[in-house]
């Protein structure tokens, strides 16, 4: 009874702190906006400048809601794959999914120029990069699914996923010695990850996707559970291990492939918040772990954000770089001021 006040308590201190992050981030940017105009520019009331409520309303807001959906999301699919795999290595994209996305990218942009014919670099926008991403990285977790129904082992799942990741790598690799420097750019530009290009309809659609994978998280709480203590272990408590092996799969190919569809690969994310959230709630059960870890990505997500996009300056720093090298420093001190990792 005790623990559960003190989680609440944690959890609240953590919500609280999202909402601070959320205001701080949208206060900053290029364009310099006092924190009373952007809460008027929110609140609806007048503001001095009237192109204050159009950047606070049509890239700001939409821009940190992003990253609060692709911090939870990517966050909760590293949780599912560490708890599923019982490897405080697995991430978000040890499935390959991500590298699937980063396929389907690679095709619409770099093979474009192979197949000039076919395609036209009018083609190669937003839209179609999330939709060509969208395509690579479900066709991945659809052979992923198929190929769980054969083998009941998830060590070997894992590294089928794995090779698909080095599969689709290689594929890209040949694609980027064949084409030209301008394509090569901007692939890579793509996959440095941004929060700041969805509109209001794509983030709406991406809202969809992340709460279809939390509902399956949610639902997927007790095998979850069941799961660190072994297979085995699992079964004899009732659990349909390959039912519950789909669910945790498709939650985490909709999450870490939705999320690289819309936004890019994002690194770090996923792999250091559930080690982050353990060790600020020490404890291992998902009804704590799952809401923890949702609230904590968004607020890591929102902090690196903030930093990426240089406040006052019109430059924006590549968001993958910045959840690395402000993250990883972080866990590093974590990991080695408690000695030892709970898992």
């Amino acid at each position: 009874m005790e623990n559960t006040a003190k989680y609440k308590v944690s959890l609240l201190l953590l919500v609280l702190a999202l909402v601070i992050c959320f205001v701080l981030n949208i206060s900053l940017g290029s364009v310099s906006i006092p924190f009373k105009g952007t809460l008027n520019a929110i609140l609806g009331r007048g503001v001095a400048q009237d192109s204050w409520e159009y950047i606070v309303w049509n890239y700001r807001i939409p821009k940190a809601f992003t990253a609060i959906l692709v911090g939870s999301g990517l966050a909760l699919s590293g949780l599912l794959m560490q708890t599923l795999f019982r490897n405080p290595l697995a991430g978000p994209f040890v499935l390959g999914i991500s590298s699937g996305a980063s396929l389907g990218a690679a095709l619409l942009i770099m093979g474009s120029a192979l197949i000039s014919s076919l395609f036209s670099y009018g083609m190669v926008n937003d839209v179609s990069l999330a939709v060509a991403a969208s395509i690579g990285s479900f066709s991945v977790l659809l052979v992923v699914v198929v190929v769980s129904y054969r083998i009941k082992d998830t060590m070997a799942l894992l590294i089928i996923g794995l090779m698909f990741g080095s599969m689709t790598a290689a594929i890209v690799s040949v694609l980027s010695y064949f084409t030209d420097a301008e394509k090569l750019q901007q692939y890579i530009y793509w996959s440095f990850g941004s929060v700041g290009n969805l509109s209001w309809s794509q983030l709406l659609l991406l809202l969809i996707i992340i709460l279809i994978g939390i509902v399956l998280s949610i639902i997927s709480i007790k095998p979850l559970n069941a799961f660190l203590l072994g297979e085995n272990y699992a079964q004899s408590l009732g659990v349909n291990l390959k039912r519950s092996r789909y669910k945790i799969i498709i939650a985490t190919g909709l999450l870490a492939g939705g999320i690289t569809a819309f936004a890019g690969p994002i690194a770090f994310i996923g792999l250091a918040v559930p080690h982050l959230t353990r060790q600020i709630f020490n404890t291992t059960d998902h009804k704590v772990l799952v809401p923890a870890v949702l609230v904590y990505g968004a607020i890591l997500m929102l902090i690196c954000d903030t930093i990426a996009q240089l406040p006052t300056s019109a430059n924006v720093l590549p968001i993958n770089a910045i959840t690395s090298i402000v993250g990883a420093p972080v866990v590093i001190w974590l990991l080695v001021r408690k000695k030892k990792m709970i898992f």
